[in-house]
């Protein structure tokens, strides 16, 4: 359906092109409140067929418009997806995202150390966070998204804020030096260095690892630098001779890695504290690596 104009009127630009110049915003918005690419996907392909289906003289601002709706998909898809969560086996981590090197210059670039901290947030809260602190949207838009008063969204923004602050990076790692780390990290654990990953990981790390119940992974998060060396020693020892470093990279903003153990994919994201490691991020869940590898 086209725009409708007046005669002589100039031609307002093509809803196609509209929607599609917004297309990859209301991607990174959908995967921010999901944590899901296919079901990111999923909701602008929805918001889609809205617009098609739309009229669009009526829409004085697009942008706002298909924020509006996509924001509104993805809360509804969120309530489904918390108490999917609360029988998932093990601990659930994001899919994981594999960035270009650009990407960490947009304003809402989110490591996964904070997409993970999103998760203890109510559907309303993360909406309100992402919306206005992430994306920048104006308090009153916000509030007409979530279809709560501007007061109240005020307060939604104000406690999210409060909760995921401790989780918020200090400092960004240079992008060598991330990498020259998430390499020394990987042939350390594959050859069970306990001395190198020592120097490595912070004293109260943390190592936090999804494997969906398809493949193996550690279930509950492993607390500690010890318990963490004591692992991957272990590791190294049944599956040393099996682990195969495919490419170091950027995932969620943070430095890692892409390996294969024993014929298993994997992620592993490294968040990195006054130049150590503070959290290991390990995806092994097949059904969230599908786009990690190029075709």
């Amino acid at each position: 359906m086209g725009w409708i104009c007046p005669p002589n009127a100039p031609m307002r630009p093509d809803p196609v092109d509209i929607f599609q110049a917004q297309r990859p915003r209301l991607l990174r918005l959908a995967y921010r409140m999901l944590g899901s690419h296919a079901e990111a996907e999923d909701m602008v392909q929805e918001a889609w067929l809205r617009w098609q289906n739309g009229d669009h003289g009526q829409v004085a601002e697009p942008a706002a418009w298909l924020t509006r709706v996509v924001s509104r998909l993805c809360l509804d898809q969120m309530k489904s997806a918390r108490a999917r969560r609360e029988t998932y086996p093990g601990t659930w981590l994001p899919e994981p995202l594999i960035e270009e090197p650009d990407d960490a210059l947009r304003p809402d670039n989110l490591p996964l150390s904070l997409m993970v901290a999103l998760e203890r947030l109510s559907p309303l809260e993360r909406a309100a966070f992402l919306l206005h602190d992430v994306f920048g949207q104006p308090l009153d838009e916000v509030a007409r998204t979530i279809d709560r008063a501007p007061a109240a969204t005020r307060q939604l923004a104000a406690r999210a804020r409060a909760h995921v602050q401790i989780d918020r990076p200090r400092y960004t790692v240079p992008r060598d030096t991330g990498t020259a780390l998430a390499r020394a990290f990987f042939d350390a654990c594959k050859t069970g260095d306990a001395a190198a990953l020592g120097t490595m990981l912070a004293e109260g790390a943390t190592l936090h690892a999804d494997g969906g119940g398809k493949v193996n992974a550690v279930l509950n998060v492993i607390r500690g630098e010890a318990a963490i060396t004591r692992m991957f020693a272990a590791l190294s020892r049944k599956f040393g001779a099996e682990m195969e470093l495919l490419s170091t990279t950027t995932i969620d903003g943070l430095p890692g890695f892409i390996s294969r153990i024993a014929g298993s994919l994997q992620t592993t994201a490294l968040d990195i504290t006054d130049g150590r490691i503070n959290r290991i991020y390990i995806t092994r869940n097949p059904d969230k690596l599908t786009g990690v590898l190029p075709h």
